[in-house]
Formats: structure tokens, sequence, C-alpha cells
């Protein structure tokens, strides 16, 4: 679990890893190879995002407001997903595009194959990766109309 997205703690290296095991032998095994992991990994994390994390997870006012900020976020993403599926049906796509809102997370995967995101970035100047993978986050009210439109537009052209 890394707190770099949801607590903007980004270079931090703040996060834990959680093991379930069937018992203490167990245990006492996977926390010496996590030890083995983390000492190749880093010697000395920089210790000031783990302190704010603490402070906002022990503190019950802060924590309160932090899950406030991630509810909200996770709606806007959410909604972000609903709206271009909605403003692809607009611009006339018959494309099953239930993949967008099946998804989680910040960003999505469109469908989109090489050739067209290449279409996409120099016709229309929507950038993603070449997989088809958009940021949500990046969408908003003024956007996505537009977006919608170029995904339509290089989706059609291979129909």
């Amino acid at each position: 679990q890394s707190f770099a997205k949801n607590m903007g703690l980004y270079g931090h290296r703040v996060g834990c890893v959680h093991v379930v095991c069937n018992d203490s032998t167990e245990a006492e095994h996977v926390f010496s190879q996590l030890k083995v992991v983390a000492r190749t990994m880093y010697s000395n994390p920089p210790i000031q995002g783990a302190r704010i994390a603490a402070e906002v997870l022990c503190n019950d006012d802060l924590r309160g407001m932090w899950l406030d900020d991630i509810k909200m976020m996770a709606g806007r993403i959410s909604d972000m997903r609903n709206q271009l599926v909605a403003k692809l049906k607009e611009a006339g796509s018959d494309r099953d595009w239930s993949h967008v809102t099946r998804q989680i997370g910040m960003f999505a995967f469109t469908g989109l194959n090489a050739a067209q995101v290449q279409d996409i970035t120099e016709n229309h100047h929507v950038y993603m990766t070449s997989d088809g993978r958009i940021s949500l986050a990046g969408l908003n009210s003024s956007n996505i109309e537009y977006v919608a439109r170029a995904i339509h537009a290089v989706t059609s052209k291979s129909e």
C-alpha cells in the first residue's frame, strides 16, 4: 500500500506491505526476507513522508479530512469515467465502452491500439500511453467532450 498518490507524498517512499501468514514461524521467515528486500532497495529512507502519514492517520480530525478528500477524489474519477462513456455515445459511438466504467483507479485503458494512440496524439493532441491508457485525473468538464470526440474520431476510422 503506497501513500504516494492518496496522500500526495510522491518521492517520499511512504507505504507499507501486508502479508498474511499461517503461523508465527512463517511470519518470522517472511519478515526476515522482507528485511533483506528492503535493505537492497534502500538503507535509510526519508523520514518526513512517514511522519506526515503517521500524523494524518493517527489524528482523528486529520484522518477524517483525508478520508473525505479521498472519497471526493474517487467520486470525481468515477464521474469522469461515466461522463467519458456518455460523451462517447453522444459523439455517435456505438462501441461497448463498459470496460471503462468497470475499471477502477486514476487511469483507464481505452482499448485504443498503438496506431489509434498515434493518430489521437498527432491529430487531436490527446495524450496517453501507447497501450491506450489515459489519465482520468486530467479530464474535467472543460475537456471531456473534446477527448470523447477525439476518441470517437480515431476509433471510427477502423470500423
